[in-house]
């Protein structure tokens, strides 16, 4: 099974959080300001120090490498990074997957010919989601996804997002301001206070 699983987590004096997403599930996570939410994901992805367990599935964080680990964990910051001059460099080959996912985002394939710089704060958003699914993460931790985007391109992204999760089965965390997305697209949601503690405030929900 490909279950993301934590146990006793524990990072930043915030923690232990135990809690377990199923494969094709989506558990949504939203709360005050300065909570913790991001410092979770991080957790998670294993970018800052952390105690206790996380697995996913057979792997174990911290008896991977870690660059294994944040290929198949991958995570989705709130703002995208960028190196390069043009979009084209900062992909792999393109592959039919590749245009597909521009397509389903609104992009034609020569969108991999721009500038950088040319580039708005929601086009780097959406053109960042379809990099991070170009390696087929087998689990997914998003930090605010569509918070740039328009309506048009938040749905666009819901329906990408909530379809590579049902067909490849993976497990996905995400993080959101907006309470009526997160009862769009999760199965079962947390909230986070200002003190750090973790509730499940909806619990899973089947046959969707």
């Amino acid at each position: 099974m490909n279950e993301l699983e934590l146990e006793n987590l524990v990072f930043h004096g915030r923690g232990p959080y135990s809690f377990q997403i199923e494969p094709g599930r989506i558990a949504g996570l939203h709360g005050a300001s300065g909570a913790g939410k991001t410092l979770l994901l991080r957790a998670i992805a294993d970018l800052d120090p952390n105690q206790g367990r996380v697995r996913l599935g057979d792997l174990i964080c911290d008896r991977v490498p870690a660059p294994l680990w944040r290929k198949t964990v991958a995570l989705l910051p709130a703002e995208s990074y960028w190196w390069f001059d043009t979009v084209e460099e900062h992909f792999q080959v393109s592959t039919g997957l590749l245009e597909k996912d521009l397509q389903q985002l609104g992009f034609a394939l020569d969108v991999l010919n721009w500038e950088v710089s040319r580039l708005s704060t929601g086009e780097k958003q959406r053109l960042a989601i379809v990099r991070l699914l170009q390696n087929r993460p087998r689990a997914l931790l998003l930090d605010e996804p569509t918070a740039s985007l328009d309506a048009v391109n938040i749905d666009r992204t819901e329906i990408l997002l909530v379809d590579y999760c049902r067909q490849e089965q993976v497990p996905l965390l995400w993080v959101s301001h907006d309470p009526r997305q997160l009862e769009r697209v999760a199965d079962m949601e947390f909230f986070l206070d200002n003190n750090g503690t973790l509730k499940m405030i909806r619990g899973e929900r089947h046959g969707s």
